[in-house]
């Protein structure tokens, strides 16, 4: 991308700025909305002050600080966001759009300088919003933020922002009209709304790594989310589209003929889908089981970092009791009631994990299934480091019987999951981005149905039968 190229869209960005601060009807609520909250953010910091006095209790009002701040950035810059969801179909609404489309741009200029467009106000709004609240309460109650933490939270609201206005721009540019567009705008606003939470949480308890984390994450979604627009945005279907009508019966085709492929047998069907899916993981598969490692890892390196108790002093005998019928955290390791509740605990995370994945280009597909090898290389490490077993053995005895079947269904789900994420981010110009999600998913659901969940219910008997032996054969 060149001068030229750059110039092309930010023209487009300029017309699209003046637009928004020519309107009074958008620039007065956002105004508003900037003033309103950091005031009131002030009075209710200002009352937090006054009550916890009266109890010696300052360190809430210390960690109450940061978090108004935090709220302080969101709010605008959500109020804002119906500026990006019109952004495109507003304007083919208002039949304004067909000059910008005859313009002598690219698409991809066009997307970009609309998207430029777009963050400007609701950032603008949010940093002001910031640093009225902190001067506000510098001068009323003498607090002011580190500098390390007041850049952590401008991060966090700069890279929610950018995810919300590129979520938002992503459904003006396949939304029919801006009723729909409105009512999309709860698969934003949802999920934002619960991070909020969970970042609520980290700022009360200081766990300032875990949101730096945070935002390491936010900033790669943000970066997936502009290349799904990039990548689905096409002016001759922005033109071409007109109302969309629910028709279950070909929804149900195209993720059906996706799921079922070629296929006439369950045989030809196995084979194509070994063929055509698990057979074109291999950069994927690789990189699954390279996290699974690196989860372990992790795991061990956190425990030899944490205090955690000794290693309790427990007799033979009660070990050999405790595998040989007993319940392990309330879960029958002996018997196919066993079998089964270990395979369905499996699969219930997997399917929620797919549930997340989403909504996140596949992300929470794969983190969600590497905390249980963190959790094991902890255990490992903290066996090792009581002096019970060493590493290598308790991988043995503990894990490998029906890990070597579980550890490569794992990588497999993990794999088909990444492939996911990627397949939505990828150009597609001649189809609508509701089709590709229909037979992306068609695809993922085959391998998980198809090799995942048997190898799972065989990890599983493996688990239940098998690994109990094992260990208090090489143990005992």
């Amino acid at each position: 991308m060149g001068t030229d190229w750059w110039r092309g869209a930010w023209l487009i960005a300029q017309r699209e700025v003046r637009d928004q601060v020519r309107d009074w009807r958008i620039v007065l609520p956002v105004v508003g909305f900037t003033l309103f909250f950091p005031l009131l953010m002030n009075f209710t910091a200002q009352q937090l002050v006054h009550f916890v006095a009266r109890f010696g209790a300052h360190i809430v009002a210390e960690r109450m600080f940061p978090f108004l701040m935090m709220v302080v950035g969101f709010f605008p810059s959500s109020i804002s966001l119906v500026v990006a969801l019109e952004s495109f179909v507003g304007e083919r609404e208002r039949r304004t759009i067909e000059p910008l489309l005859a313009a002598p741009l690219t698409d991809a200029q066009l997307y970009v300088g609309k998207l430029i467009a777009v963050l400007f106000l609701p950032l603008t709004v949010s940093y002001l919003g910031v640093l009225l609240y902190v001067g506000g309460l510098h001068f009323t109650v003498g607090w002011h933020p580190a500098a390390l933490l007041l850049g952590m939270v401008l991060l966090l609201t700069t890279v929610q922002a950018v995810v919300m206005v590129c979520a938002a721009v992503v459904i003006s540019t396949q939304a029919t009209s801006v009723r729909s567009a409105n009512l999309l705008a709860s698969l934003i606003i949802v999920p934002v709304a619960l991070l909020l939470q969970w970042e609520s949480l980290m700022m009360f308890w200081r766990r300032y790594n875990v949101l730096w984390v945070t935002v390491a994450g936010l900033a790669v979604l943000a970066v997936f989310t502009s290349r799904l627009g990039l990548a689905h945005f096409n002016r001759e279907n922005l033109l071409g589209r007109d109302i969309d009508v629910l028709n279950v019966r070909w929804l149900w085709q195209q993720f059906w003929g996706a799921f079922r492929g070629e296929a006439t047998s369950v045989g030809a069907w196995y084979r194509e889908v070994w063929q055509q899916d698990i057979l074109t993981l291999g950069w994927p598969l690789l990189l699954s089981v390279m996290l699974l490692l690196v989860a372990g890892g992790i795991g061990a390196m956190w425990v030899a970092r944490l205090p955690l108790p000794p290693v309790p002093h427990t007799s033979l005998e009660e070990l050999r009791a405790s595998w040989q019928g007993g319940d392990v955290l309330g879960v029958p390791l002996v018997g196919w009631q066993g079998t089964f509740a270990v395979w369905w605990h499996n699969v219930r995370a997997m399917l929620l994990a797919a549930l997340g994945a989403a909504f996140s280009f596949g992300v929470v597909g794969v983190v969600v299934p590497m905390l249980p090898y963190a959790v094991i290389g902890g255990a490992l490490a903290w066996f090792a480091r009581g002096g019970w077993i060493p590493p290598l053995v308790g991988f043995v005895a503990m894990v490998l019987p029906h890990g070597i079947v579980e550890i490569p269904a794992t990588a497999l789900f993990m794999a088909a999951t990444l492939r996911l994420g990627a397949a939505l981010a990828a150009p597609h110009r001649t189809e609508t981005l509701g089709v590709i999600w229909l037979r992306v998913w068609g695809r993922w659901w085959r391998v998980f149905l198809g090799f995942v969940v048997p190898l799972m219910g065989l990890a599983a008997v493996l688990e239940t039968h098998l690994t109990p032996r094992v260990v208090a054969w090489l143990l005992f």
